[in-house]
């Protein structure tokens, strides 16, 4: 295919359905408001990720922006690298140039937890080498409702159960941007066939042994309840917003409770016990991502698990995250383990 009708593919594309336009101009309207304009898109050879591509080479075609594409190979598979090669060369055709990174090291087990880390450690080292300042991920509409139902099995409290935000911190100068959360899988697999004609099908999304997969199978049984994921999104939402309330507080409680000298935390043990738990997980979550610079949040269990060690009478020291908490003249402390 010639870059011509490469483009003029991408253009109708958009511009003849009305309702893949909307998911375009939303697209755009999002990105408009990024003011930095060097962007990665972590790419798989799913049919998300595919439109998440399309999306962004129609708006490179339409305005100023350099947009990298970048897709993480995780090594699990055998298949993988193979995969990855495929994908390469689709994306080829309608001028895309894909960088394929590699995870060496094997990972053998917590899977999807250590592949997680490991994926935005190697997306992190790629933005900064090419002075890129926001990540684009293709998670949608169903992704957000597996997350919530995830997190529903552990126990999550409001935190956890508002799911995936559209626009978060990785790090203090990489954004993670979630354009597509508001759009259905359906809609992008179509973006995907009608742009590049087919996409790459992972087996691992149908393996039984993941959580997510388990929780993926669990679509159809629940709408024949009665329950389908459009109601789903909106107590997310309502969530949502509840969190934003809670947020503004919790900046106001950290500001007055935490205090920090040489690579140490200080919280006021005093105030600490006086506060509910979503407030103390709150206070243990954001400290340790301020010592380790992480990304996630550390489940809510073992936070809780600190929480109960450090409030019990005789406490001494405890370890979590790989931070060492232990009290120094009145005040809980948090340092880095050695």
């Amino acid at each position: 295919m010639s870059k011509k009708n490469s483009n003029v593919n991408l253009k109708s594309t958009f511009k003849n359905n009305k309702e893949l336009l909307n998911i375009y101009l939303n697209f755009k309207k999002k990105i408009d408001k990024i003011k930095n304009k060097r962007f990665l898109l972590a790419i798989s050879g799913g049919p998300d990720s595919l439109a998440l591509a399309a999306l962004a080479r129609a708006y490179n075609l339409e305005k100023k922006a350099k947009f990298y594409f970048a897709l993480v190979n995780h090594n699990i598979r055998t298949e993988s690298a193979e995969e990855a090669k495929k994908t390469k060369k689709l994306l080829k055709k309608h001028k895309i140039n894909l960088s394929i990174l590699t995870i060496k090291e094997k990972i053998i087990k917590d899977i999807q937890n250590q592949a997680r880390k490991k994926r935005y450690e190697i997306l992190k080292k790629f933005c900064l080498k090419k002075n890129i300042k926001v990540i684009l991920t293709a998670h949608n509409l169903e992704d957000q409702v597996e997350t919530f139902l995830i997190r529903l099995s552990r126990g999550s409290g409001l935190t956890g159960l508002s799911s995936m935000e559209q626009i978060s911190n990785i790090t203090r100068k990489i954004k993670l941007l979630r354009p597509l959360l508001d759009v259905k899988k359906k809609d992008l697999i179509k973006i995907s066939k009608v742009v590049f004609g087919t996409y790459v099908k992972d087996p691992s999304n149908k393996n039984k042994k993941y959580l997510r997969s388990k929780i993926r199978s669990l679509r159809r049984p629940l709408h024949n309840s009665g329950i389908n994921y459009d109601q789903i999104i909106k107590s997310i939402n309502n969530l949502a917003s509840s969190k934003a309330t809670l947020d503004n507080y919790f900046k106001r409680i950290f500001k007055e409770s935490i205090k920090k000298n040489k690579g140490e935390i200080f919280i006021n043990f005093k105030r600490f016990k006086t506060y509910n738990n979503e407030i103390k997980i709150g206070l243990i979550n954001k400290c340790i991502k301020d010592l380790k610079k992480n990304y996630y949040n550390l489940r809510a269990k073992k936070v809780v698990s600190l929480i109960n060690r450090i409030e019990k009478k005789g406490f001494k020291k405890s370890s979590l995250g790989k931070c060492v908490f232990f009290v120094k003249k009145g005040n809980l402390c948090l340092k880095k383990e050695k």
